[in-house]
């Protein structure tokens, strides 16, 4: 029965390449044979997946869905096949997604702790927003995440530590002299913090409607870095989790870096893994990570 595992593969080299002569070359088979393929595909599920042109193949909604469905079936194919050749956790690879503003500063000590248990597998990090990491889980691009549990439903969750959060101010800022703040020196200030794609973003805006403060509509930074320059210049205060800014924000001259203090400035950080996976050696990996928030100071959420 039709579309066969091969099949699914072509539809998704099309995609990618956004040509059939060029997917036909990648995967060394002649471009009649492959449009044939998918032809037929299409006509068992009665549904068109590319729009063929001059520009190329142009993947339509439902090519999209059945793109988005192949790769995920594809990816436990091939780490059904890794698992049945190895011994090692994950197949021999973990593909590991993290938070950009996590990963700089717990991943060194984890990573060099798990090759140290593990010295045959293979540790693949790719940093990326908390939507990212939503959508990587659930399509198999990623064997496990490290995010905010509260943006991945339906996830298997390892909570690993609570991280506060602190704020930047320009140096002429009026509030640049205090050693912390709270809800009552936010009122009436103007928030910075990254795009809706970020979860800090949320709790920013939870932080802002609990102190009387306002989120800044004038500017949305992609990085912790653009936020603390913008804090430099006086538009606003940035909002910043615990390790950048012990790490990062304490030692730039730019900005005066401050603990927050006020209920929930904080977030939870979890390893999450997909519900159909049965891995045991995830409870060991969330330990190592615990271990290494632990030598970071952070407050570690038992097990």
């Amino acid at each position: 029965m039709r579309p066969t595992l091969r099949q699914m593969e072509y539809v998704v080299a099309v995609h990618q390449l956004r040509s059939f002569g060029l997917a036909a070359e990648v995967l060394n088979v002649s471009q009649p044979s492959l449009s044939n393929q998918i032809a037929a595909v299409e006509a068992e599920l009665g549904v068109r997946l590319f729009e063929r042109g001059r520009a190329g193949a142009r993947t339509t909604a439902r090519g999209l869905e059945f793109v988005t469905r192949a790769r995920r079936i594809l990816s436990e194919v091939e780490a059904l096949r890794a698992t049945m050749r190895s011994d090692l956790p994950f197949g021999g690879r973990l593909r590991l997604g993290v938070l950009p503003s996590i990963g700089p500063y717990l991943l060194p000590q984890a990573v060099r702790a798990l090759h140290a248990e593990e010295p045959d597998l293979r540790v693949i990090v790719r940093e990326e927003n908390t939507l990212s990491l939503d959508e990587g889980i659930r399509n198999g691009r990623f064997d496990a995440i490290i995010s905010t549990p509260e943006d991945h439903p339906n996830t298997i969750q390892h909570p690993l530590f609570t991280e506060p959060l602190w704020v930047a101010v320009a140096h002429d800022h009026p509030l640049a002299d205090r050693d912390r703040l709270g809800a009552a020196e936010l009122a009436g200030q103007r928030l910075l913090t990254l795009d809706t794609g970020h979860r800090l973003a949320r709790i920013v805006y939870g932080i802002a409607g609990a102190s009387g403060a306002m989120v800044s509509d004038d500017y949305e930074g992609t990085s912790l870095d653009s936020i603390v320059l913008m804090a430099a210049t006086g538009a606003g205060i940035g909002i910043l989790p615990d390790l950048f800014a012990r790490r990062q924000g304490v030692h730039r001259s730019e900005v005066r870096v401050m603990p927050l203090e006020m209920p929930d400035a904080d977030r939870r950080i979890s390893l999450l893994l997909p519900m159909d996976r049965s891995e045991s050696f995830a409870h060991r990996l969330a330990g190592t990570l615990r271990g290494a928030a632990d030598r970071l100071e952070l407050d570690i959420i038992a097990a």
